[in-house]
């Protein structure tokens, strides 16, 4: 029992130093670190060198510990989507929170009424009459008032205003409301969906600036230097170069809110940052995979099929997962054994089918398997703890998660 309190440290949390081959029960999601510090670098750079402040998606991964280095990397702020989430960014040291959503619900009012009176610089988005009444008798009976951004949508699309002008009738409506002041314009170019996205997007990208430079004109907004953003962590070069071109720098605070960047993927956030080194070539190496998620060989009962302990509780699904690498239980991270012809067939609650090819002659009951995901958002929820681990594959420090 002291060897195990040794190695799991309390409430069976990994210490420092333990190898993820051989300390650490697996399943287990981990962020392998020199990605990770490429990938904060990166993103930061990618926003300064556009002119443009950075508010990452925190929905992402909820994890406190990684708001703190993209702050300390240059962040802006940290974005979120619920007032709980904003309460637990806020509680865990995030000051300037921005909701990309609509404040709905007085119990939702009541948690971000809470958050501004102790102090936290808070935007949220509205898209309709409503919706902006309502916070505005709410805040003003709490005596606060709420800064907000109109969001501009699409037809079909999720959310926002579907025409400048009904931005423009928008904005008149939060004037005449003491307990708001409009501090900017807000947009997704993720709901845009074309035949060819990218002329799409850029469209619209230009239309919230015409909406911004509309409101600004009119004498709309009750803040200086407000805000327009906008950028999902598919299509940010193209939301940034349209705000850089439009030199919006000079009255408004461009803000991109990329999410994914911090751990990317293997699936569909590889597939759009291609998309991106293809725009801009300038850009050379892009982001790299840092999260990971490793489980065990738990049967081989019959040739060519392997079970792994490794399911819909553990990984996103959206995108089968894809195996990366191999090794042998409490073996060395240099001794990468071959996982060459490997296939994920099918993934239950709790186990993973993996076809194999003729030639896996060297697989074990035991064997320790890397497995990339796609879309990190729907792996991280699904962990209270995640590894960091270095080169070695020894645990560094442990993530608390705050889903």
């Amino acid at each position: 029992m002291r060897q195990m309190a040794s190695k799991m440290g309390d409430k069976g949390v990994p210490e420092s130093g333990t190898s993820l081959l051989e300390g650490v029960s697996l399943p287990a999601a981990a962020i392998q670190e020199a990605p990770l510090a490429h990938n904060l670098a990166w993103m930061q750079r990618f926003a300064e060198s556009h002119g443009a402040e950075l508010a990452p998606h925190g929905k992402t991964t909820m994890t406190p510990e990684l708001f703190r280095r993209q702050l300390e990397a240059g962040a802006w702020g940290i974005t979120l989507a619920t007032a709980p989430q904003c309460r637990a960014a806020f509680v865990s040291g995030v000051e300037r929170l921005l909701m990309a959503n609509q404040l709905v619900g007085r119990a939702n009012m009541a948690i971000i009424a809470d958050l501004i009176e102790a102090g936290a610089d808070f935007h949220c988005v509205i898209d309709g009459e409503d919706n902006a009444r309502a916070l505005g008798r709410f805040f003003s009976e709490r005596g606060l008032t709420l800064k907000v951004l109109i969001e501009l949508g699409v037809e079909g699309g999720r959310t926002g205003c579907r025409s400048v002008e009904a931005v423009s009738e928008l904005a008149r409506i939060v004037d005449t409301e003491p307990g708001l002041a409009l501090a900017g314009m807000e947009g997704y170019e993720g709901v845009v969906h074309a035949e060819d996205p990218v002329p799409a997007i850029r469209d619209y990208a230009a239309r919230l600036v015409e909406a911004a430079r509309r409101l600004d004109d009119e004498g709309r907004f009750g803040v200086d230097a407000p805000i327009i953003t906008a950028s999902g962590s598919a299509w940010y070069d193209l939301i940034a170069e349209t705000f850089d071109a439009a030199e919006l720098r000079s009255r408004f605070t461009p803000v991109i809110r990329p999410g994914c960047y911090v751990v990317h993927d293997h699936g569909i956030y590889r597939q759009a940052q291609r998309g991106v080194l293809s725009r801009r070539p300038d850009l050379h190496e892009g982001l790299r995979p840092a999260l990971e998620v490793f489980a065990q060989v738990q049967s081989l009962p019959e040739p060519g099929l392997a079970i792994v302990a490794l399911g819909k509780r553990d990984i996103g699904f959206d995108h089968l997962p894809e195996p990366l690498r191999r090794y042998r239980e409490g073996g060395s991270a240099d001794e990468v054994l071959s996982v060459s012809g490997w296939e994920l067939t099918k993934l239950m609650d709790q186990h993973a089918f993996i076809r194999l090819p003729e030639h896996a002659d060297n697989v074990r009951v035991g064997d320790v398997v890397a497995f990339g995901a796609s879309h990190p958002c729907l792996t991280f929820d699904k962990w209270r703890r995640i590894c960091l681990v270095d080169e070695h594959l020894t645990v560094t420090e442990t993530l608390e998660t705050a889903f």
